[in-house]
């Protein structure tokens, strides 16, 4: 491997004897020995999506534990033993609201790892935005950082057709890319979903804009056919979910599906962190969950005469602990990055006496969003506070709180704002949460509300008071914190756009580690009594 990074303590000894166990019995007994058979030549792409750098962070799904890069990497490792003819692939998100392990070294044991197993080719999505442009190609090209100093940039090519420079009017990276396999010509096509402008703080794409998706599909594979390219990926960090055998299709991929040129295969879907393996318009749509916790296995056939795809099937792969055992390459290599942070990350900072989650009730509040809102609000000194609920990345178990604890929960490092609002503008701010086809939430302090799911948006909140039970008054001013991904319209809110008196406070994660410093007692999950739906 590729070193990227020179790391504070002892290199990590990559001349390790792999020592992989058999995969759990979700993995398909299928024999891939043969790269040519009867039909064509078989190939394997295997597809992640939304990793978000939880190279240290594990999941429990039906009472087994998932995930982390080492078992991760485990499942790649056994799957390319199957069939020589393998691209390992991802869908965006593969950084960005990172375990601290990641993010505090600027999500370059991420990329590291990444090379290690060995991807092929990937495209962007919203988080790989999180710090702006020029860190995102850093990250990709390589460059020098204050934090972590000088770093090579990720070993495989990565592909946007649709993220063009407002400037120049071009890409800001190639829009597709040909992979070869066994004398094969595979087209990719990267793209980004158009909403992603909504989940991205203003300043760090001001000079980009994302286009059609459908559109720039279809340029990409003009040209693609004009090269002889008759097989095509579509790697899109667009959402897609559908039931287990395949039915309910739904989600931006679908209508991309639809209405993209009929020469794409395949679609390797994203951002919504569902379950997808579907076909669509004899397309196959895919979407693996979330977190390193699955990965799409996709089989496919070449005919050598005609250069295309005459045979397409996929199964969804969760990484179970039990039935494999982890890479220890990657094991040392996370172990590595652990001990950098460890002293900061290991700092207890308090105490819950119960778990205290993100799980939102039938009205859309939940536990955590309050206590976050509620630290916010004392931080600023503010009659009220908002959170985005999707600026909330984990939940707080019971015990033991560590700073590392509140870095998972939080990883953004936004900056709280101060401002001043009408009580109409806080009325208007809080209609916006509701769209057609949907809604957003804001985690709440200080207020109190009902809303109505059968009347018109635009005219859903009712019964708007303070946490005293006093009337919110359409004219008089009130304080209002919120971070500056809120402050500057981010989520759709651009109503907060409109606040004055706008006064820059600590980051958000620095505001609810004093919070959590200043209780005297275990604290327990605030009640989810603020929002009440009819």
């Amino acid at each position: 491997m590729k070193r990227k990074r020179i790391l504070t303590s002892a290199a990590i000894a990559l001349s390790v004897t792999l020592a992989i166990g058999v995969p759990s019995s979700d993995a398909k007994p299928v024999s891939k020995d043969l790269d040519r058979t009867n039909r064509g030549i078989d190939v394997q792409l295997l597809g992640v999506n939304d990793f978000h750098g939880q190279i240290d962070t594990y999941r429990t799904i039906g009472g087994r534990k998932a995930g982390g890069a080492e078992y991760l990497s485990a499942y790649i490792n056994e799957k390319e033993k199957e069939n020589k003819n393998t691209l390992l692939v991802h869908a965006g998100d593969m950084v960005g609201a990172s375990s601290p392990t990641s993010s505090l070294l600027q999500d370059e044991p991420t990329v590291e790892i990444m090379d290690e197993m060995g991807f092929d080719i990937g495209t962007l999505g919203n988080h790989e935005f999180d710090e702006g442009v020029e860190e995102l190609k850093r990250l990709i090209d390589g460059g020098s950082h204050d934090v972590t100093g000088d770093f090579a940039g990720a070993s495989f090519p990565y592909i946007a057709a649709n993220v063009v420079d407002k400037t120049t009017g071009e890409t800001i990276l190639p829009p597709y890319a040909i992979e070869r396999v066994n004398g094969m010509q595979i087209g990719f096509v990267g793209i980004i979903t158009q909403q992603a402008k909504n989940a991205i703080i203003p300043s760090a794409i001001e000079d980009v804009r994302f286009t059609d998706e459908t559109e720039a599909i279809n340029k990409a594979v003009a040209e693609l056919k004009e090269k002889g390219v008759k097989a095509i990926v579509v790697l899109a960090h667009d959402p897609v979910d559908s039931d287990k055998d395949g039915s309910n299709a739904s989600g931006e991929a679908v209508e991309i599906a639809n209405s993209v040129d009929d020469e794409v295969d395949i679609i390797i879907g994203g951002h919504s962190h569902r379950y997808a393996n579907t076909t669509v318009d004899n397309k196959l749509l895919v979407q693996s969950y979330s977190y390193g916790t699955a990965f799409s296995d996709i089989d496919l056939v070449i005919d050598p005469k005609t250069k295309d795809i005459v045979e397409k099937s996929a199964e969804i792969i969760t990484t179970y602990h039990d039935g494999i055992t982890p890479d220890p390459t990657v094991k040392q290599m996370v172990e590595q990055y652990q001990e950098e942070v460890g002293p900061l990350i290991d700092r207890v900072v308090g105490e819950a006496a119960e778990p205290i989650t993100g799980n939102t009730d039938k009205s859309g509040e939940s536990a955590l969003g309050n206590l976050i809102a509620d630290s916010q609000r004392q931080a600023m000194g503010t009659d009220f506070a908002f959170m985005n609920p999707g600026g909330i990345r984990a939940d707080l178990d019971a015990g033991d709180i560590t700073w590392g604890e509140l870095f998972t929960i939080q990883p953004f490092g936004n900056t709280l704002v101060e401002m001043t609002f009408t009580g109409k503008q806080i009325k208007e701010v809080l209609e916006q949460q509701f769209y057609e086809g949907g809604n957003t939430i804001l985690q709440i302090s200080g207020l109190r509300y009902t809303w109505d799911p059968d009347a018109p948006i635009g005219d859903k909140v009712r019964n708007l008071t303070d946490q005293e039970g006093i009337a919110i008054q359409s004219n008089k001013e009130y304080t209002v914190t919120v971070n500056n991904f809120l402050a500057s319209g981010g989520d759709g809110f651009t109503k907060f756009t409109e606040g004055t008196n706008e006064v820059i406070g600590p980051v958000d994660l620095d505001a609810i580690v004093t919070y959590i410093e200043q209780q005297t007692t275990p604290i327990a999950a605030p009640n989810t009594n603020r929002i009440n739906v009819n």
